[in-house]
């Protein structure tokens, strides 16, 4: 592994793509540090601080600011994060599945891009009508049942969440959370075509990683005793916690990376003086196949509708407000959440696998699948098979993104604790992880490079290493490689927090 990192700069073109993302990335965070105008963040990050200390950790609030990487916390000019663009692509995908005549113009040359800007379009408009809520409710936040509590940190505090409100406040943070959203996906178009992994996907995550620190730090306050007192959690749970981290970390990466292999034989035929086919490849089937995707999208629908419902449009409203708990918490919020999980799962296998076209494909340059007719035949094996492997892939997703937050309530555990030791933010992390390391073995492969894990590749691979005469560190150094790099990690990790609480 430690080679393919190096290998990974001496590559020119893929060096430069590294470079290109990590510097966009390093925009990206930038500008959720720069506060909108007219807006006091120190009332809001006051009010999450003391919400950190909750099992619910502000809910939705928190949600939202995990998904933004802390830009909600400081009112920043990406405050909405690539939400909207998420919530924008699946009204386009859906509409495309119901409407023919845009269905067909996605199929035709040139017609992604036209498509595309559709989705732009619906991205503008949803973020005109969520930054107006925004306003609102940073105008007025004692109506917002998201920002329970808030009133009690402004009275604390002595100062206003919003110094003078009016219409050219609404006007400027409108504009300016629009533009910051625009902005945010032409970086993420960017990172897709000039950098590497995929670019929305990336902002997503670096914000996630970004909120780690104050995880770590109230995952300390809630195990850790204080003056020598009891902890608010039992050191038990802490236990199984960390548990449960490796287990989800390592069920991530086997269901991420598990396929099932279809055997396809292809026909002998005869082109000139040369013969072709004859010999039997594998088409593999991916468990997961949507990835992390469902999980992005049910947040983003699930988000969308408890904003729309706590906000002071609605400030009078009984029902509104006992809506957006119940999107919040509860019940409802599970079933809701791992129903979206399910539908987004077949929804992503159903647009983006065409068994139709793949067993065309396969019929016209002689391919088969042993035991099955080709044509339609086969288009219904692929077709019934990939519905299998969907379903197994979408209950994992749905058990690992759902138990974290039964487990925080049930244990008093705090949301944004729970989220990192195993749950959607640890899902979508290690989801894009090993895309983006997978794109970087594909060069690394395409340039007669080895990727980053040796073992279990092809043996043409690993005997061009030797044969060339390379020097390979033993399995024995590696093991002791890696021991000291964890050791220095968590040794810098421990001066960390101890320097954070002297």
């Amino acid at each position: 592994m430690i080679s393919a990192f190096q290998n990974t700069f001496k590559i020119p073109e893929l060096r430069s793509r590294v470079f290109l993302s990590l510097v966009l990335l390093v925009v990206v965070r930038v500008g959720a540090s720069v506060t909108c105008p007219g807006v006091n963040a120190a009332v809001l990050q006051q009010w999450f601080s003391s919400q950190l200390n909750t099992a619910t950790g502000g809910s939705v609030a928190a949600l939202f600011n995990i998904f933004s990487g802390g830009a909600l916390e400081n009112c920043a000019v990406f405050s909405l994060g690539v939400m909207p663009y998420i919530s924008a692509s699946i009204m386009v995908q859906l509409l495309s599945a119901v409407i023919p005549s845009l269905g067909k113009l996605a199929k035709e040359d040139g017609g992604r891009q036209k498509v595309m800007q559709y989705t732009r379009y619906a991205t503008i408009a949803l973020c005109v009508f969520q930054g107006y809520l925004l306003a609102v409710s940073f105008e007025h936040p004692e109506s917002n049942p998201i920002l329970t509590g808030i009133m009690d940190t402004i009275s604390r505090t002595g100062l206003s969440l919003v110094p003078n409100p009016g219409l050219a406040f609404r006007f400027i943070t409108v504009a300016t959370l629009t533009s910051g959203t625009m902005f945010l996906m032409w970086l993420g178009d960017q990172i897709t075509d000039r950098g590497i992994g995929n670019g929305m996907s990336l902002i997503i995550s670096v914000g996630i990683v970004a909120r780690l620190p104050a995880a770590l730090v109230q995952a300390w306050h809630t195990f850790v005793p204080a003056n020598g007192g009891g902890g608010q959690v039992s050191p038990v749970v802490l236990v199984l916690m960390v548990a449960f981290l490796v287990l989800v970390i390592g069920a991530v990466i086997c269901v991420t990376q598990a396929q099932r292999k279809i055997s396809v034989q292809y026909a002998k035929r005869v082109v000139g003086q040369k013969v072709y086919g004859g010999q039997t490849q594998y088409m593999p089937l991916k468990v997961n196949y949507a990835g992390v995707m469902p999980i992005i999208f049910a947040q983003a629908l699930l988000v969308f509708p408890s904003t729309i419902a706590a906000s002071s449009m609605f400030k009078n409203s009984a029902t509104a407000q006992r809506v957006a708990y119940a999107l919040t918490d509860g019940p409802v919020h599970y079933c809701l959440y791992g129903g979206m999980i399910f539908f987004f799962s077949y929804f992503w296998v159903a647009t983006q696998f065409q068994p139709q076209q793949i067993a065309g494909d396969l019929k016209k340059y002689g391919g088969y699948i042993p035991g099955v007719r080709p044509g339609r035949p086969t288009a219904d094996f692929l077709d019934f098979t990939m519905t299998r492997l969907t379903f197994a892939g979408a209950v994992f997703l749905t058990v690992v993104a759902i138990l974290p937050q039964m487990l925080s309530h049930q244990l008093k555990v705090p949301y944004i604790t729970a989220q990192f030791f195993g749950g959607t933010s640890l899902l979508i992390v290690v989801g894009v992880v090993l895309d983006t390391m997978r794109q970087v073995e594909t060069h690394l492969i395409q340039r007669h490079y080895d990727g980053f894990l040796r073992k279990g590749r092809v043996r043409g691979r690993f005997d061009r290493t030797a044969a060339i005469g390379g020097d390979s560190v033993s399995q024995r150094g590696m093991v002791w490689l890696y021991l000291a790099v964890a050791i220095v990690l968590l040794a810098g990790m421990t001066l960390f927090v101890a320097g954070r609480f002297r």
